[in-house]
């Protein structure tokens, strides 16, 4: 079901102005390119009316400015003429040791999420950001309502989380964890429940199709770009004389420090780069939470660092992010999970061509030879001659410039986040015109009004007609699928945040005697 562009996505559907939406994610705020369009979202919908309540996981940076809910606090249900609109809900979870802003969420209510967010009334709809510890459960106990109590849900698939396992867990772990999100995926998202799955790229429809998700489901949905705070306007001669004093070419790279990001990737073509004698100056925006992490990936690029021609620069955001991103010549992309690849296109709209390896979603946003170039993912040499190319070649590097700031010209956040608007009140529409067809006279409801809130644990076995009906079996292969899932990948991790811990504490030993020698 994609949809074309439409004249109506320069509007914001009056229908859904006062809807309540219950939007769950696993970040929120400026973490990463994820959670960013998520936030983008948000905002977009609370401008034009809309009652989101956003349920997400503490991180280590508050994120949130509105006064927040806490689940922690006493299940009670509350007076829904004091609950604020727009509630946000920060609740538990394990930190991810490789990443501390993500966390596996722990078991949550489905009814408090809705009692915390509107009261005594459902939502009228629920949509999941990149669904996993914290979607998995939403989708798996909304299985238990009766049909015409069911909230009809929205998935935007924006993460490759059996991509990261692959990459991440050793065998036979990523093995497992592959097969376990192919399988819970599957599961879920075929529920009649969820009537859309919006992607970003044709890789992650392909995928989403081998895990059998009915066609007629998926919407394509891109991501949009800021052009007035990202543009080539923002370049700063202060900032490239910092980095590179003697007027050395900028590379750029925008990305979160983690294993999965390809820097392993990109330390051999920096080291390939010096070896062919191009005057470089590496410059690598980004940051993790985990100083292990951190020293391993700085650790990638060895001598280059010493020798100040790889330059990490840190976390950055809005405008001093914005002028990292137009101070740069070439914008280089090393990772091969994303599945869109938000700074790609960043980086476009700040008038820097781009190379990137050609797998995900970058293949779908960078057109070759016009916009930057793609190269075969495993093809080292291929890349550097590309860098090397537009390194050496100025008026090839001004024209490929113009060519992506045009192009991020045409993708705007306001048309990207109406269409999710649009998807919003039709879907509203029909699942409200479907429930009340099916309602009984038990059930019914005065026109225009939601159903009450039916309270439902966090796994409850249907009670009513024991001796009737037969309990579904694939709810429960579901949610035991999800708990070894999650159960196998939290003991993993403590015990890679434990192996984290032991190589710290090592490494300051070791420092520390190597100081005492040197006395």
């Amino acid at each position: 079901m994609d949809i074309s562009p439409a004249p109506h996505l320069s509007t914001f559907p009056d229908a859904l102005r006062g809807k309540r939406i219950l939007l769950c994610t696993e970040s929120f705020g400026p973490v990463n390119g994820v959670s960013r369009t998520t936030l983008m979202l948000v905002n977009h919908l609370r401008a034009n009316g809309a009652d989101v309540a956003v349920v997400a996981p503490h991180t280590r940076e508050t994120t949130f400015t509105p006064k927040q809910h806490e689940l922690e606090a006493p299940n009670t249900t509350p007076d829904p003429a004091n609950l604020p609109k727009n509630a946000n809900i920060r609740i538990s979870g394990y930190p991810v040791p490789y990443n501390p802003e993500l966390s596996i969420v722990y078991p949550v209510r489905l009814s408090t999420l809705y009692s915390k967010s509107f009261g005594t009334l459902p939502p009228d709809l629920i949509y999941l950001a990149s669904p996993a510890s914290l979607g998995f459960q939403v989708m798996l106990q909304l299985r238990q309502q009766a049909p015409n109590r069911q909230v009809p849900i929205l998935a935007n698939f924006q993460t490759d989380l059996a991509g990261y396992c692959a990459i991440l867990f050793p065998p036979p772990f990523s093995t497992f964890a592959v097969a376990a999100f192919a399988r819970v995926q599957s599961f879920l998202f075929n529920h009649a429940s969820v009537k859309t799955v919006f992607y970003p790229s044709r890789f992650v429809r392909r995928y989403l199709e081998a895990q059998q998700v009915q066609g007629k489901k998926l919407s394509l949905l891109q991501r949009g770009v800021d052009t007035a705070l990202f543009c080539p306007s923002r370049r700063s001669e202060a900032l490239r004389s910092e980095i590179a004093p003697d007027g050395e070419i900028v590379l750029i790279c925008v990305s979160r420090l983690a294993g999965e990001k390809g820097f392993g990737f990109l330390a051999e073509a920096a080291r390939e780069l010096d070896a062919r004698g191009l005057r470089f100056k590496l410059y690598i925006v980004g940051g993790n939470r985990n100083a292990a992490v951190v020293r391993d990936i700085k650790g990638l690029f060895g001598p280059l660092v010493k020798q100040g021609k790889v330059v990490f620069a840190g976390f950055c955001v809005g405008e001093k992010l914005a002028e990292a991103y137009a101070s740069g010549d070439i914008f280089l992309h090393c990772s091969v999970t994303e599945t869109f690849g938000l700074v790609v296109l960043e980086s476009m709209a700040s008038g820097v061509p781009v190379v990137a390896r050609n797998e995900g979603g970058p293949s779908d946003i960078v057109r070759h030879g016009e916009t930057g170039y793609l190269t075969p993912p495993d093809d080292l040499p291929a890349f550097v001659d590309r860098v090397m190319a537009l390194a050496n070649d100025d008026a090839l590097r001004t024209r490929l410039s113009e060519n992506a700031r045009r192009q991020a010209e045409e993708a705007t956040w306001e048309r990207i986040n109406n269409r999710v608007a649009w998807r919003m009140a039709e879907t509203i529409e029909e699942s409200a015109r479907q429930r009340y067809k099916g309602l009984s006279r038990d059930d019914e409801a005065p026109a225009g009004e939601a159903l009450p809130l039916k309270t439902t644990a966090f796994f409850e076995w249907p009670k009513d007609g024991i001796q009737a009906r037969v309990v579904d079996v694939r709810l429960a292969g579901g949610m035991i699928a999800i708990s070894a899932t999650w159960v196998a990948i939290g003991a993993y991790l403590v015990f890679i945040k434990g192996g984290l811990w032991v190589k710290a504490k090592l490494g300051a030993l070791c420092r520390t005697r190597g100081e005492d020698v040197g006395k």
